[in-house]
């Protein structure tokens, strides 16, 4: 079965459709998790999975197992997916790429009436990508148990309104518990996000893990003064001094390479005036890498950095961290499935950890699972100009294809 191929064409053309609804002037896409636009995306991907002969399974967070059963029931399924809703000015392939291409494995076995030993299943989860309704990864996560059913059922958007009401309105409040569904392996595909790939000229990245991330809220206190009257001496300039420990953030991902991130990318200034010395400044602190241990190492250099600013300043200093999620290793038998099925099918390419988070990190937790990435144009996402080449994600797909049947086994 190495000359296994599914059809490009047809996977291009389901992406392009897709992407009609919440179509955006710049040829992106506008579609929020669970609004009347996510209803007709789901209504769409549904329809295509019934048209390939799939059974289809709600749970209540509103998450959508597409099934093609295989000879042995009882096995476990071999799984696929990832998400349909997308940013505010989002792209016609985050997550909708990852979905599709399930589908498009489903569609290639039909064709070529090839029967897998464990059942396949294609999953699409609610709000992955949080622009409406926090948390991020809300479907996998409650499905995973990171947090409850509950929790996520009460979260509103900017209007008030709940996830709960709004899964009920739009149809997708299913009746399976979150979490009884059974997966064997998960697989998910996905444009790269970055521009490792498309740098290096390679077509497939392999993902051993995610980063794992360190968030926090910083707030610098000084006090307030006239700029012209006040000498540099005697001030106390909360904006220069958070300024120093946002250039240390940088410094500390750079003593940590290749994976060490540090990020500031959101400021408040108090007053912000041009004649005020700046009496308060919140600003975020983002720091990343690939293991505990390295991103340990870089919280408690950041920590002991910002007590040393505060002795030396004289400043009043906070810093609270507001969100942690730990580095997900994918299962060594997933990575081999699709580094062999690269191999087998040729491909460039290389290993590439993932920087964002991704449903797999969930799903991770309850099964083997492993990730494919392709590259998108000058690594730009979360935009309306996201882009990727159709032979890349024909690749993908091809490489999503054969680590499935690795794991499924085709019946003989």
């Amino acid at each position: 079965m190495n000359e296994l191929r599914i059809n490009g064409d047809r996977l291009w053309a389901s992406l392009m459709e897709l992407a009609k609804i919440g179509a955006t002037p710049k040829g992106g896409v506008k579609r929020l998790a669970l609004t009347d636009l996510d209803k007709q995306g789901r209504d769409l991907v549904v329809g295509w999975a019934k048209e390939a002969g799939l059974a289809i399974t709600i749970d209540q967070i509103g998450n959508v197992f597409m099934r093609r059963e295989g000879r042995n029931p009882a096995l476990a399924p071999v799984m696929t997916g990832s998400h349909i809703d997308t940013q505010p000015t989002g792209g016609k392939f985050d997550g909708n790429y990852g979905v599709l291409a399930g589908l498009e494995v489903v569609r290639t076995l039909n064709d070529m009436n090839i029967e897998t030993e464990a059942p396949l299943e294609v999953a699409f989860w609610t709000n992955e990508e949080g622009s409406r309704f926090v948390p991020v990864m809300m479907g996998s996560g409650v499905f995973c148990g990171a947090f409850s059913l509950e929790t996520a059922y009460a979260a509103k958007d900017t209007e008030g309104k709940t996830v709960r009401d709004e899964l009920a309105r739009i149809g997708y409040m299913g009746d399976q518990v979150p979490g009884q569904h059974p997966i064997g392996a998960y697989f998910e595909t996905h444009i790269e996000q970055g521009p490792v790939l498309e740098d290096a000229d390679k077509v497939i990245g392999v993902v051993p893990a995610v980063m794992g991330l360190s968030w926090y809220d910083c707030v610098v206190t000084g006090m307030e003064a006239h700029a012209g009257p006040t000498p540099m001496g005697l001030r106390k300039d909360a904006m220069q001094v958070s300024t120093y420990i946002m250039q240390e953030v940088v410094k500390i991902a750079n003593r940590y390479p290749p994976y060490g991130r540090g990020t500031v990318g959101m400021v408040q200034v108090f007053p912000n005036s041009r004649n005020v010395i700046p009496g308060e400044v919140k600003f975020s602190i983002d720091l990343r890498n690939v293991n505990d241990e390295l991103l340990n190492i870089m919280h408690e250099e950041m920590l002991a950095f910002i007590d040393k600013t505060r002795s030396e300043s004289g400043l009043g200093i906070t810093v609270e961290r507001v969100s942690y999620y730990p580095p997900c290793p994918f299962h060594p038998d997933c990575v081999g499935a699709v580094r062999a099925a690269t191999e087998k099918l040729g491909y460039t390419t290389m290993d590439v950890v993932s920087g964002a988070g991704h449903d797999a990190i969930y799903a991770a937790r309850l099964a083997p699972a492993g990730m494919i990435f392709v590259p998108c144009k000058d690594g730009i996402s979360h935009n309306e100009i996201e882009d990727a080449k159709s032979d890349h994600l024909e690749a993908g797909c091809n490489v999503l294809l054969h680590a499935m049947l690795d794991r499924a086994r085709i019946a003989s």
